[in-house]
This record gives C-alpha cells, structure tokens and sequence, in this order.
C-alpha cells in the first residue's frame, strides 16, 4: 500500500492542519510516513503546499514525482490546479469551491471550474458552505480532507485519534466539531460519486 497526497492552499487555511491529521493517522494505522512542506508568504495570503507519502514499507523521500501523486486535496482552487502535472492519470483532485482572491489578476471562477472538470477524476466542494451549515466556520478545511477520505487508507478510528491528538487540548466541543466537519465531508464525496 502507497499513497502520494499533494496537500494545496493559501497561508491561514489550515493546510498544515489537514497533514497533521493525516499524520496522525498513519501512525496510528503503523504507517510510514515522509512529509514536506513549503510555505510561500503564507502570513499574507501566500501558497502553502505540502507533500505526504504514505506506505506500510519504509519511503526513502519525501519528494513526489511528476505524475505520480494518487490524490490532490485542495483548500482553494487555483492552488489545487497549479499541482496537475503531479497527479496521476487515474489520481483524484478534491477541491474547495471557495476562491481566495489574493491577487488582482485571479482567474475567473467559470475558467477555473472548466479546468478542474477536466480531470477525470475530481470532487468540488463547498466546504464553507457546508462548514457554515454545522456552524463550525473555522473546520472547512476539515470538510476539504472528509470530502477525501474515500481515497485514504485509513479507519475512522484513525481519524478519531488524529483529530484528538490536533484539536484535543482545545476541548471536547472542537474535537467534535472537526469531526463532524470531516464526516460531511466524507457523506458529500459519497454522494458526489454515486
């Protein structure tokens, strides 16, 4: 088993949230685990992207090459579409609806969505929506990584842990919010593909 995940966002989106948990999963699933990260000016609105490779045998890089990540998970949609070249012909990109306009030339939102339907394999979704029907506004990054979780090898037990061992010193009202943000995320995707 081996999974490559391209993680994509803008600064303050919670991309680095998203890997922890996913993090934490693997090792409490007794995986490996290689992951790296940059950070552009992510304090002002920058890109911020982090790779994962995932693996019940030992990974020797952290460095995914072209054409061979199995999953692109996206909190912005241009940042998702800017890691293509990475992903596999038969990969998936799950993506966040919601742009975050932060330059003057931003694509329009019709181009975008006609790039991301061009890959074969692709969920949508509007996790702010969908965050804000649960009330928990601050978790869309939370729906990005349910709306993935048909794609990761992991249990729910494993998401429960990490989720616990990232939101836990915040208290029981957060852990279960975050967790309810990734099981809608997950029932979309569910729907989504049916």
């Amino acid at each position: 088993m081996q999974r490559n995940i391209i993680l994509a966002g803008v600064g303050g989106q919670g991309i680095l949230s998203i890997a922890a948990v996913i993090g934490f999963a693997a090792i409490h699933r007794n995986l490996y685990l290689k992951q790296a990260e940059v950070h552009g000016m992510s304090q002002r609105g920058g890109a911020v992207q982090s790779t994962l490779r995932l693996s019940d045998k030992e990974i020797l890089s952290d460095l995914i090459p072209k054409g061979k990540a199995d999953l692109i998970i996206s909190v912005e949609p241009m940042e998702g579409l800017r890691y293509l070249p990475w992903l596999k012909k038969e990969g998936w990109l799950i993506t966040n609806s919601k742009p975050y306009v932060n330059i003057p030339d931003y694509p329009e939102m019709d181009a975008l969505n006609e790039a991301i339907r061009s890959v074969p394999n692709h969920i949508i979704i509007d996790a702010s929506g969908l965050a804000s029907k649960i009330k928990s506004t601050r978790s869309s990054n939370m729906v990005v990584l349910g709306a993935a979780i048909p794609f990761l090898p992991f249990d729910w037990d494993d998401y429960v842990y990490g989720i616990n061992q990232m939101f836990g010193k915040k208290g029981v009202d957060v852990v279960e919010k975050n967790l309810e943000a990734l099981k809608t995320g997950e029932e979309f995707s569910e729907n989504t593909r049916k």
